[in-house]
């Protein structure tokens, strides 16, 4: 099925909701958004796609390229429509590795963001396990020599998993040095092992749901010891 398609968005809702570890990880990662200190007034959530953070941030604004049920707005990252200075806080869940112009929709978020609102997405990172996976594993295109831009337009099948770590961590100074307002405040590696043992939107759910505790708790022990042991980052990124 070709991915940037509306069919593919009501087969991900479905797989999200019908695989017991893998809707497990997505309230694991909501309640990271929901546990983030950020000021009160309207939340946007970018692309959301086949996900459900409204069943946890009931007043989110949730927001895609397509329309479908559960969607509220239709805009690109690139083009947000919101005034300056009017928006607490952004939330992102795999999405960022999509945008093709990321410099851009960091604009427009920053110019949207009033002085306190933030940023805060979970995105893929390329730690020593992750780069295992992503790189040999994974489906998506992993590059971490590239630069900011991801070259096609595809809303799913064209991205670069790389991207975070190339916007944070390998070009931090360089994405302080352009956004002067915008201060990363946490990059915090997490979820070695339970997004794989879910089977993620493509593969079957390979252990028992009811093993889904042991996993979770194996996962934070592990990533607080050996952050290199992640698949995962949270990043929050406060306007200043």
């Amino acid at each position: 099925m070709n991915q940037d398609t509306k069919e593919a968005l009501f087969l991900h809702k479905n797989r999200i909701k019908q695989k017991d570890i893998l809707n497990k990880v997505y309230i694991d990662f909501y309640n990271h958004f929901k546990a983030s200190s950020v000021p009160g007034g309207l939340c946007i959530e970018l692309g959301s796609g086949g996900g459900f953070l409204k069943e946890i941030i009931p007043d989110v604004i949730t927001s895609d390229l397509l329309e479908a049920p559960g969607i509220d707005k239709i805009f690109p990252a690139t083009e947000i429509p919101y005034s300056a200075d009017s928006v607490s806080a952004f939330f992102m869940l795999n999405v960022l590795h999509h945008i093709k112009n990321s410099e851009k929709a960091i604009q427009e978020m920053e110019r949207s963001l009033k002085i306190g609102g933030k940023i805060i997405m979970i995105e893929p990172i390329n730690s020593m396990w992750g780069r295992i996976i992503y790189k040999y594993i994974h489906k998506e295109k992993f590059d971490p020599k590239a630069g900011w831009r991801i070259e096609g337009e595809g809303r799913m099948s064209d991205s670069n998993i790389a991207l975070p770590w190339i916007l944070f961590v390998r070009d931090r100074k360089i994405f302080e040095k352009r956004f002067p307002h915008l201060k990363i405040i946490k990059i915090y590696y997490h979820s070695p092992f339970k997004y794989l043992f879910s089977g993620g939107l493509s593969n079957f759910q390979f252990l028992p749901t009811i093993a889904y505790p042991l996993i979770r708790r194996f996962d934070d022990i592990v990533s607080r010891i050996f952050p290199e042991i992640s698949m995962f980052v949270t990043v929050e990124i406060e306007k200043i």
